[in-house]
């Protein structure tokens, strides 16, 4: 009977069980079925970009220095006192201008005594001359009695004393000598003649030079010497001779870059030149005049200059300026993204195959630009690569291609600009700020 009763609790608590269950099935409480998630077995998306031909450009820009064209300090010849200035600074000067005249006396006694014994000779010289005329018409006379004398002799032997024919002969010998001897004195007077008119044109040089006059056209940048002062001839480099003015020629002005070691090779005297001037916001198209062809060996790098007229002196000596020299073109190259490119010992792309597969793929690379990579090797025209995250994916891997439209404006030129980081006027030293050139 206990039995019984046991089993007949069991089966009362079962059907209220199963009655519960059937009560909230009916109300709708039961948990909703979760989708399926497929997005696993989806292949992830990646940005391509398809290789392509443009041209490319490589180019470096240096900073440069402004200088003068010709920038010098000019001296006087000879020593004296300052009688007249006429320039300062600042001041346009013209070739062959006075800037200033110097009061010289002793110079000026010189050419005073130079003169004089110049006149001296002149008349020397013609008492010579004078000289040389009458022992030539003594001489005559001489030569034409013992002539005459002679031919009676041969004529009539005895009709002339022996005596009288020797001394007509002797006075006619004593003639011819003393010919020669005027000869020799107007000679002599000549020569002291000339002499003395060299030591004049010299003195009068060295007067003209009282008068300092400007060698070129050019501005005048400082005064040293005022009226008064005392100048010393600035012909000794012994000696620690004070200037007049500074001149420097500003109507040309040269562009002063140093060229890295690197890129040295390719400067060629009449290559182009863009020059980017800060303080006036222009761009002057130029071309390499000159450059050293030698290395600095403290620095390592090659001084080059470009020419930039200035008539108008709008530029100015000490201004700063960019320089870009192209170093590198093909018309024709294949191009990637910078983008695209992992870089490396062994730079490589990731290529998305015909099947959608990631590739990955060696390359040989050629001209930087700031957007884009020249390939030379490894490529080909048409190929997709994938920019950008290429750690994200794996070579097999399936992927589904996103093509990108890159703007091939952006690719062409691209300039490594170089710093200037000492303020060395004439050769600023220079550093890379981005890397560039051939792999």
């Amino acid at each position: 009977m206990r039995v019984s009763k046991r089993t007949g609790s069991v089966a009362i608590l079962i059907l209220i069980a199963i009655c519960l269950v059937w009560a909230l099935y009916s109300r709708g409480d039961h948990p909703a079925k979760q989708p399926e998630d497929t997005s696993r077995n989806q292949p992830a998306a990646v940005a391509v970009a398809t290789v392509r031909r443009a041209p490319a450009e490589s180019s470096i820009t240096v900073p440069g220095v402004f200088q003068a064209y010709q920038d010098i300090l000019v001296h006087a010849k000879v020593s004296g006192y300052v009688k007249k200035i006429f320039v300062d600074i600042g001041d346009r000067v013209h070739t062959g201008q006075v800037l200033a005249v110097l009061e010289v006396p002793e110079l000026n006694a010189q050419v005073n005594a130079a003169s004089a014994a110049l006149a001296r000779d002149q008349a020397e010289l013609q008492r010579a001359k004078n000289d040389e005329e009458r022992a030539q018409a003594v001489h005559t006379a001489l030569h034409s009695e013992y002539s005459r004398l002679k031919n009676a002799a041969d004529a009539q032997s005895g009709l002339i004393a022996q005596q009288e024919l020797d001394d007509a002969q002797a006075k006619d010998l004593s003639s011819e000598a003393n010919i020669d001897a005027a000869k020799s004195a107007y000679a002599a007077a000549e020569g002291k003649l000339n002499q003395d008119r060299a030591d004049l044109a010299r003195y009068q040089a060295m007067q003209s030079y009282s008068y300092v006059r400007a060698p070129f056209n050019g501005v005048v940048t400082f005064r040293y010497a005022d009226t008064g002062s005392l100048i010393a001839a600035g012909t000794d480099e012994s000696t620690n001779a004070m200037p007049i003015v500074r001149l420097a020629q500003s109507e040309v002005l040269r562009l002063r870059m140093p060229v890295p070691e690197s890129d040295a090779n390719f400067m060629q005297v009449g290559g182009p030149a863009t020059v980017q001037v800060q303080s006036t916001g222009e761009t002057i198209h130029a071309k390499i005049e000159r450059f050293t062809r030698a290395l600095d060996r403290n620095t390592r790098t090659m001084l080059t200059e470009v020419d930039i007229p200035n008539k108008d002196l709008h530029l100015d000596p000490g201004m700063y300026a960019s320089t870009t020299f192209p170093l590198k073109r093909n018309g024709n190259a294949l191009v990637v993204p910078i983008d695209g490119i992992v870089e490396g010992d062994q730079p490589y792309v990731l290529l998305v195959n015909h099947r959608d597969q990631v590739v990955k793929q060696p390359v040989t690379l050629g001209i930087q630009g700031a957007n884009f990579y020249e390939v030379v090797g490894g490529v080909k025209q048409g190929d997709r690569i994938i920019i950008g995250n290429q750690g994200s994916y794996q070579p097999g891997e399936k992927v589904s291609p996103s093509p990108v439209d890159m703007d091939l404006a952006a690719f062409g030129q691209t300039s490594r600009h170089l710093q200037s980081t000492q303020g060395n006027e004439s050769e600023p030293t220079s550093d890379s700020s981005a890397a560039g050139g051939q792999k």
